[in-house]
């Protein structure tokens, strides 16, 4: 399967189409596969709540295709630890993601496009692996709080 501009378009589209403002494209066979690797197209107004993965095996690496990607590790009160801006204007395209470290990432522009990796297999994320001092999505609060993520790189 070849990356290509026309499948970045596809899922962008589908993406901002969708109620949760993100779509993935996954290129492992299953959700039992040893390794996850897909392509997640997120729009700006899409909110991730801040979370960790428990599980040692669960690093996660992210690598941007387009587009502006934020990125914030927090520590377990919530204070935040690193703030970073993935995007080709600055050079920077990736990250790694320890597992057990709280993180999330937010579009910054529409458009935007990641790679993701990380082991096998997929599990949602446990009561454990969220935060308490983040709303979860969908709960009243979450637009407000992801609009003050985006605040953090307005600067």
């Amino acid at each position: 399967m070849i990356i290509s501009d026309a499948m970045l378009d596809a899922l962008c589209l589908e993406a901002s189409a969708s109620p949760r403002r993100r779509k993935n494209l996954n290129f492992h066979r299953s959700e039992n596969a040893s390794c996850n690797r897909l392509l997640n197209a997120v729009e700006p107004d899409s909110y991730i709540q801040p979370h960790r993965h428990l599980d040692p095996e669960k690093d996660e690496s992210i690598i941007l295709l387009r587009g502006r990607l934020g990125v914030l590790f927090f520590s377990d009160s919530g204070e935040i630890l690193l703030k970073a801006e993935l995007s080709k204007a600055l050079g920077a395209y990736g990250v790694d993601i320890p597992h057990g470290t709280c993180h999330t990432v937010l579009s910054l522009e529409s458009g935007t496009v990641f790679f993701e990796s990380k082991a096998g297999p997929y599990v949602p994320l446990s009561d454990q692996e969220r935060v308490l001092w983040a709303p979860r999505e969908g709960e009243s609060g979450a637009s407000v709080y992801l609009e003050s993520l985006r605040q953090l790189f307005m600067s």
